[in-house]
């Protein structure tokens, strides 16, 4: 699925180098090698004016920012493409498994793996600067794209990030680390418009939000994106305290500074850290570009020194020297397999097995031969979120093939959707005048449909306004339900025969309601477009077809999901539409029912206690069907970790009940609960979550002895000895969380994550592994210092396989 060009680049992360390390750029020469220096100083101000601005790209490769070069001095052109989990081009590229799903698997290794094949992927298909990652903290259990980023934990996010930008950088690819900073819901964020003022205090910024943006600088990254709400009352792209005393000063970051699209206030952003704007006027002269026009008159007149524009072209093109694209590095070829065996090694290592009563998984003998497979991403697949990550893949398997050949010859496979996504054309019987909108649109025509719409009963229906392309329109009573224009909003899984389907689910009362459906067809390209519903009465049909398929298997296996995307945060931690009640009722008529979910972040279960068994899958990718059905039959063993906690409802989280959290007042966010982000806030609260941070099942079982800790010149180094107890081999991930400082005032946390080692283990083996724990983790931040200071004392250390069973604990003297 693509979305329209124009705003293909909405949203988007791009990479810009920062070297100034002032508000007010000094009059010195720019920094870097003589041969950068000796560039700038070549170059015209129109030149310098093209690079800190992004423009159209005249080939058009469905990247997402293009910076033209200066053909006359050598410098190549830079292209940045959208890539959180995988290249976002025109050209199929490897779709790899949701960040949040490599966060889960705790395995570092992993995440630089997951890094090489991004940004092999990216400099093979022609792009310079990988729009990601993203490592803002999940803090919000609604937010939109906590699929996107790591973690609510500031350690384990830290970890995954450093590794993974290492590993993309490797290939040649440029990373941008995204969104610079407290970018943690998508609600208000800025886009277009005024953005949330995101009011967070000292503490709580350095020691929750920041570490995983300090960890990339100290990986190395190229370019740091800036976002586009304001933290503490200055848009954090022209944010001098973040940009230029935190990041660079303090920091020593070393690359450059770009906005998010559309983040940037005006010319004077350059004076305060910001060194490229995008994307510039890609969108037309209505979209305010202010390192243009702006910028140059304000060169001009003096009122911006030249040695602002000079810097922030010399930070560009160091990066471009320092990974070789000044010299135009040869370019690698695709390595779609390698890709592809990446995706599903990530996809396997990060899956979470949630639940497995009395051995429900693995599949075997009958269980594994008889099975109801329910859903309608068991059919088409559902690899990625949407928005800027969204990646069209080589190919992408459906789950309910893969397991039909697992299963084997002579085993019974059923299927049943469940819930139709698709559902049925609006008929003509529906409808007034009695035409159904489905239909062509000759290319460059519109249609407008007015009417009347019948519906038949109360209750909620999901309406879908399903197009090949160009833009849409769907109202109903005089209020816009879908509009089909741009890059949010559509779901991410195309209908049975390949239409991108705008889905809006609204509460209707049986009778009359005013309609009115709007279509254009782009100029060359006829569009198809039709109107579909699915009625309360289809719904009772599905879970009733569902429902017969389960009573006559063994075992039924439910995928169900969510699409967690930019652009709109959930309006609910429930599953979508009537999934509930489908996993409910299958659940009634087998006892023996499993749920695979692929869903991007937290989601309520109130069905929990009626299945056998639930396996998280995120969003696994390309191979993600592979990955699954390997999982369910016992060819991989889960040993995925929560990277989150789950709650058990809404009204027990971090940000409930508090507008003022979430999603804000007057475009006010108050980061109230200070350091208490994910797992701290439950254990300071004393809430029992759905699922603690740091949780997974495996289809072994380890444990934990002889736990020592010294004291080193780093921090701490603790040893224990770990042993797979079961009969399968599995992967262990011990988890050590430090305690709180007796004799520190400020705000601490009952435990936090101090360090971590995932090994493999076959049965009956022992291994005695070490876990270091640095001096950060043993520190808080003491606002009157504003620095980092070790807490003293007496500190317990606990040790196990979550953040809420650790059998060993012991004391150590800092």
């Amino acid at each position: 699925m693509r979305f329209p060009d124009r705003l293909l680049r909405v949203g988007a992360l791009a990479a810009a180098i920062v070297l100034t390390a002032s508000g007010t750029a000094a009059a010195e020469s720019p920094p870097g090698s003589d041969r950068v220096r000796a560039l700038v100083g070549k170059m015209t101000l129109d030149e310098k004016l093209g690079f800190v601005s992004g423009t159209t790209d005249p080939r058009d490769m469905g990247e997402s920012g293009y910076v033209p070069g200066v053909p006359r001095l050598g410098i190549p052109e830079l292209r940045l493409t959208d890539g959180p989990a995988g290249v976002r081009v025109a050209a199929h590229a490897t779709a790899m498994p949701a960040p949040v799903a490599l966060a889960s698997s705790f395995d570092d290794r992993l995440a630089r793996r997951f890094g090489q094949a991004i940004g092999r992927d990216g400099r093979a298909l022609g792009q310079d600067v990988l729009l990601g990652p993203m490592v803002n903290t999940i803090r919000v259990p609604q937010a939109g794209r906590n699929f996107e980023t790591f973690s609510e934990d500031p350690l384990l996010s830290s970890r995954m990030v450093a590794a993974e930008v290492r590993g993309i950088q490797s290939q040649g690819l440029i990373a941008t680390v995204k969104h610079f900073a407290a970018n943690n819901q998508e609600t208000d964020r800025g886009l277009f418009s005024t953005g949330v003022n995101v009011r967070v205090g000292e503490q709580a910024l350095q020691e929750i939000e920041l570490p995983g943006f300090h960890a990339a600088v100290d990986a190395g990254a190229g370019a740091i994106m800036c976002s586009y709400n304001r933290l503490n009352g200055a848009y954090a792209c022209q944010n001098e305290r973040l940009l230029n005393s935190i990041l660079r000063e303090r920091w020593g970051f070393r690359g450059w500074v770009m906005s998010d699209w559309g983040a940037n206030h005006g010319a004077g952003a350059i004076t305060k850290g910001l060194d490229q704007e995008m994307p510039g006027d890609a969108f037309g002269p209505d979209f305010p570009a202010y390192f243009k026009k702006p910028l140059r008159e304000a060169l001009v007149s003096g009122r911006i020194p030249m040695a602002a524009l000079d810097h922030s072209v010399a930070g560009i093109l160091g990066q471009m020297r320092r990974f070789g694209l000044l010299d135009r590095r040869p370019r690698p070829s695709r390595d779609a397999a390698g890709g592809a065996a990446a995706a599903q090694r990530v996809a396997e290592s990060g899956a979470v097995l949630l639940r497995d009563r009395h051995g429900a998984l693995p599949l075997t003998g009958r269980a594994g031969r008889d099975i109801a497979v329910i859903g309608p991403t068991a059919r088409i697949p559902l690899i990625t979120g949407g928005g800027s990550s969204h990646v069209v893949p080589d190919a992408a398997a459906a789950p309910l093939d893969t397991i039909r050949a697992r299963a084997g010859a002579g085993a019974k496979v059923a299927y049943s959707a469940g819930t139709d996504l698709d559902g049925v054309t609006v008929p003509a019987s529906a409808l007034n005048p009695a035409k159904p909108v489905d239909t062509t649109v000759p290319a460059g025509k519109t249609l407008a449909y007015t009417g009347t719409l019948t519906v038949p009963e109360t209750g909620d229906y999901r309406l879908g306004l399903q197009i090949s392309g160009g833009t849409g329109s769907l109202a109903l009573d005089g209020t816009e339900l879908v509009t089909a224009d741009g890059p949010f909003g559509a779901s991410v899984i195309p209908t049975r025969d390949g239409l991108v389907n705008w889905p809006a689910t609204a509460r209707l009362t049986a009778g009359k309601h005013r309609l009115t459906v709007k279509a254009a067809a782009p100029e060359g390209t006829a569009q198809r477009i039709r109107l579909a519903w699915s009625t309360p009465q289809l719904v009772r049909d599905g879970i009733a077809a569902a429902v017969r398929t389960a009573e006559h298997a063994r075992t039924a296996v439910v995928f169900a999901y969510d699409e967690g995307t930019e652009g709109a945060d959930r309006s609910s931690l429930a599953l979508p539409g009537p999934q509930n009640a489908l996993i409910s009722a299958v659940a009634a008529a087998n006892p023996r029912t499993v749920v695979v979910l692929n869903t991007g972040s937290s989601v309520t279960m109130p069905w929990l206690n009626r299945t056998a068994a639930v396996l998280n899958m995120y969003y696994p990718g390309e191979r993600g069907a592979e990955a699954t059905t390997r999982l369910l039959f016992g060819d991989a063993n889960p040993s995925g970790k929560l990277s989150q906690t789950f709650p058990a409802t809404e009204k027990q989280t971090p940000v409930a009940g508090d507008p003022h959290r979430f999603p804000g007042v007057n475009l006010q966010e108050d980061y109230s609960e200070g350091i208490y982000v994910g797992y701290r806030w439950y254990d300071k609260e004393k809430v029992k979550p759905l699922f603690p941070f740091g949780y997974g099942l495996s289809y072994t079982t380890f444990s934990y002895r002889d736990l020592k800790v010294r004291r080193t010149g780093r921090g701490l180094e603790a040893t224990v000895t770990v042993t797979n107890t079961g009969r399968r081999a599995g992967e262990a991930v011990t988890q050590l969380y430090v305690g709180p400082a007796a004799k520190v005032s400020a705000p601490q946390a009952v435990r936090s994550l101090g360090g971590y080692e995932k090994i493999g283990l076959r049965p009956g083996e022992s291994r005695r592994i070490r876990i270091d724990v640095d001096a950060q983790q043993l520190s808080h931040w003491d606002t009157a210092r504003h620095a980092w200071t070790l807490g003293t004392g007496d500190r317990t250390i606990w040790v196990g396989s979550s953040s809420t069973d650790l059998p060993l604990h012991t004391k150590v003297h800092i």
